[in-house]
């Protein structure tokens, strides 16, 4: 009989955040805010609702083409990067151990508290309520993002995509949403980064070092010699 590999939480010691993630979410983060720009050019070319254009400020590329070519490129680093970044989230069980559980009440209870600038983190090797929501959240935003905007690239090779959002119009209507959902993402992500720094410094050098746990203490050769 063949034997079930089961992902165990980190070995005591080990960093927070280690590199892979540390890469990977940088990575991500580059490439998103280059697909964001980007793709206010491109949305300022063809808009959906009249009433809004972005700034050519804040927009990447000269014109609609050269923007399609930037969202291009985001679009390949973010889809390759972030397939390395849910499959070692998912094999090792960071996932399961970091985003999951959530319960209601802790999570109603810790946005009031960073509604009111009163948000403490005093463990950074455990997410709280908000965290795992956001990440969660923008985990299955940037899976839709990349469906709809397969459905906005080939609409003819991928037609059972674009019938998924209704029609070609929904699915422009899905990507804007996706964006929209992102950017507010990014506002709040940055903003808990700011009321609890070390958040920051952790997903830049790694974070503090995971505690040894009774558990592991018990288990370990020493401590039955």
């Amino acid at each position: 009989m063949g034997s079930e590999i089961k992902a165990g939480p980190p070995r005591p010691g080990a960093r927070m955040h280690p590199v892979l993630v540390r890469v990977t979410h940088w990575t991500n983060a580059v490439a998103m805010i280059v697909m964001i720009m980007s793709g206010w050019k491109i949305y300022n070319d063809e808009v959906i609702f009249g009433f809004l254009h972005f700034p050519e400020a804040i927009v990447l590329g000269k014109w609609a083409q050269h923007g399609l070519q930037w969202h291009f490129l985001g679009m390949w680093i973010l889809v390759l990067n972030g397939l390395v970044y849910l499959a070692y989230g998912l094999l090792s069980g960071r996932f399961r151990r970091l985003l999951l559980p959530i319960h209601p009440r802790e999570l109603l209870r810790e946005v009031k508290a960073a509604l009111t600038f009163r948000l403490h983190h005093p463990d950074l090797t455990r997410y709280n309520a908000v965290q795992k929501t956001l990440y969660l959240g923008v985990i299955l935003v940037i899976i839709m993002q990349v469906l709809s905007g397969l459905a906005l690239w080939k609409p003819v090779q991928f037609s059972w995509l674009v019938v998924l959002f209704g029609d070609f119009q929904g699915a422009r209507l899905a990507h804007f949403i996706g964006m929209a959902a992102i950017v507010l993402f990014l506002l709040v992500h940055v903003t808990l980064a700011l009321l609890v720094p070390r958040t920051l410094a952790a997903m830049i050098g790694g974070g503090q070092r995971i505690a040894a746990t009774p558990r592991d203490v018990s288990s370990s050769p020493a401590a039955h010699s």
